[in-house]
Order: structure tokens, then sequence, then C-alpha cells
């Protein structure tokens, strides 16, 4: 994902670089409710994370020409994007949202997403008014050139949800940070 950071070492660039000890470079070992029952297919609206403040919209994205998955703008700070092509939250399958960490203007939706941990909860409001829960399982810090595209997006027997974001170190020359962090979540 692509994110431009704050240059010359100000705090939002900095917190973006450092990730704690409890994100790891392997996926997290998944788990799911057994009894949850799958909910209708239904657009994700907002998106609530209540461990580190969170409360954004969720947009719709599609892919870029290339194939690539689009991402929210960069000038709406509080926009996040569900990816269309895979499931919706709550729904059997593995819905993805994604954030910017920051942008040359300040920090964005999910700056503290590495800072979520086993157990957090997160809220996704969908279009039927119903809302679906998640519990986290982990989060993972990998390299963009190495992203786990099948753990992200391959299919899933229940409902599981993937959070994603840029962090780790920062390229000035490419305007990019060089992984993203990823918090892996199932319905609860």
């Amino acid at each position: 994902m692509a994110a431009l950071a704050l240059t010359g070492g100000t705090p939002a660039e900095a917190g973006a670089t450092l990730i704690p000890s409890s994100v790891t470079t392997a996926i997290p070992k998944l788990r799911h409710a057994p009894g949850v029952r799958p909910l209708a297919r239904s657009v994700p609206v907002s998106v609530r994370i209540p461990a580190i403040g969170v409360s954004a919209p969720v947009m719709q994205l599609g892919k870029n020409a290339d194939g690539t998955v689009q991402v929210p703008p960069l000038d709406d700070h509080d926009l996040t994007g569900w990816y269309q092509y895979g499931a919706a939250p709550g729904q059997r399958g593995t819905a993805v949202i994604l954030g910017h960490v920051d942008s040359a203007t300040g920090i964005s939706v999910f700056y503290d997403l590495k800072d979520v941990r086993a157990g957090d909860l997160i809220y996704v409001t969908l279009a039927d008014g119903k809302v679906a829960a998640f519990t986290v399982d982990g989060v993972q810090s990998v390299a963009k050139d190495a992203f786990p595209t099948t753990a992200v997006y391959g299919r899933a027997g229940y409902p599981e949800l993937r959070l994603i974001t840029c962090g780790g170190l920062f390229d000035e020359a490419t305007g990019h940070y060089l992984d993203n962090i990823i918090a892996y979540a199932h319905m609860i």
C-alpha cells in the first residue's frame, strides 16, 4: 500500500517506523469461534477499533488498471476502504479493510494499527444495520515484496477480517514505506 510519509524525522514518520515487539513477521495463529453464524453480505459503512481510538467511515475499493488493490485517497486521513471483491465483513471468507498510516500532511486512520494486540476488538457496521464483531488474532509486519497474498485474500471457512496499512522503514527516495502492517482477526 502506498503512503507518503512525513519527511525529515517528524513525529508521524518516527511512530510509523517503530514496530512493537508484539508484532511479528510470522502469520499469527488464526482462530475461529465455533458456532459463529456468518452474516449475509452487506457493504461495510464504518469500522471501530476502541483499543487504538479508531472510528472511521469505510469506502468501497476495487482494483487499479495494473491489477493491484486500490487504496483510499491520501488526502482523507479518516477514511478506510473495503476490498469489494472479497468477502464482506461477517460473511464467510476473508474481508479486507485498508487504511493509510500517514501522508505528507499528517497521521492517518491506521497510524496506531501496529499497537493492536491479540484479543482487542474490532466492530464493523454494515449497511443493513448489523455490526460484525471481531477479535484480533495477532499483527504481522511483512516486507511489501513478500506480501502474504494467500493469507490475506485467500479463502476461509469462517468470517475473518484483515486490516492493512504501511509501516516499518521509510524509503525517502520512493516516498513509500517498505513494509505492510497486517492485523488478523476472526468474528466472534
